[in-house]
């Protein structure tokens, strides 16, 4: 708890100092919009101990729809890290305490799947968010897994966005797999065990499980990101294809860090980082 105690104690007066300048960016549109919430999830998770090794790169710096697994909240903070986004959630988040503010902030797509006439305002949206230069991550499954595994893609949502874009805009943005993967959990590589510790997902909690993510200590994760899928695809297609990926990269990912849990001791066997990391200072 006293490590939970400290990381509140830097993260509110940082959001506090955050949160005017973002209110402002959204009210002018400016385009600082985008990056305040990349520095303040960079921060955060400097603050929480997250490490971050990626596995390839965001395809270019223009529109993109990306498809990712879900296994936490924490992967917000993570994904967010990296680069700019904008996220696709369900409508129940606005409404959560807190949570749903920090959304909102983020310029984050509400949808409600249980009325269709929103749902359609909202790929709308997706749509002209895309077409004005945004990245936006959906979650492809439809909702959080225990991680040890990666859940059905879901075609209908894609092929909603798909149909929004239109013919002529189809050809200008990509679509990109990105899976997000937790290999350790204060410093010891994750099993199923302690997996449920980093997972949020099923009836679980939120105030507790955050509460104990924030208490852990070193958290290691791994962004891969897979080769882009062209637009004009079919969505049937782009979903089966992002799903292969995402498993593909998952399952890389487990076994990295297995080896890398099992490596010798950098003191004794120290070896060159192949890929870059984003860590705590």
């Amino acid at each position: 708890m006293i490590r939970f105690a400290l990381v509140i104690a830097c993260v509110v007066p940082l959001t506090l100092a955050l949160l005017p300048l973002q209110l402002l960016a959204l009210r002018y549109g400016w385009r600082i919009q985008r990056t305040i919430p990349q520095l303040y999830h960079r921060i955060v998770c400097r603050l929480i101990g997250v490490r971050i090794r990626q596995v390839g790169r965001r395809d270019g710096h223009g529109p993109v729809l990306i498809l990712s697994n879900h296994v936490s909240w924490l992967d917000i903070c993570v994904i967010s890290a990296l680069t700019p986004v904008a996220f696709v959630a369900k409508s129940e988040v606005a409404s959560w305490p807190l949570f749903g503010a920090l959304a909102k902030l983020q310029r984050t797509i509400f949808i409600d799947r249980q009325a269709r006439h929103r749902t359609g305002e909202a790929t709308a949206e997706i749509g002209a968010r895309l077409a004005d230069g945004d990245a936006v991550v959906l979650f492809a499954e439809g909702t959080s897994s225990d991680g040890s595994r990666v859940l059905p893609f879901r075609s209908a949502l894609v092929g909603a966005v798909h149909h929004a874009l239109g013919d002529d805009a189809q050809a200008a943005i990509g679509v990109q797999p990105m899976a997000v993967t937790y290999t350790g959990f204060g410093g010891l590589p994750i099993g199923r065990e302690l997996r449920e510790r980093v997972a949020w997902y099923g009836d679980a909690d939120l105030i507790p499980h955050f509460v104990g993510l924030l208490s852990a200590g070193a958290i290691d994760v791994t962004v891969s990101w897979g080769e882009p899928i062209p637009a004009a695809t079919g969505r049937k297609a782009i979903t089966r294809d992002a799903e292969s990926s995402v498993r593909r990269m998952c399952e890389a990912a487990r076994r990295a860090g297995m080896q890398g849990a099992l490596a010798p001791r950098p003191e004794t066997a120290a070896a060159p980082q192949s890929e870059p990391q984003f860590e705590p200072a």
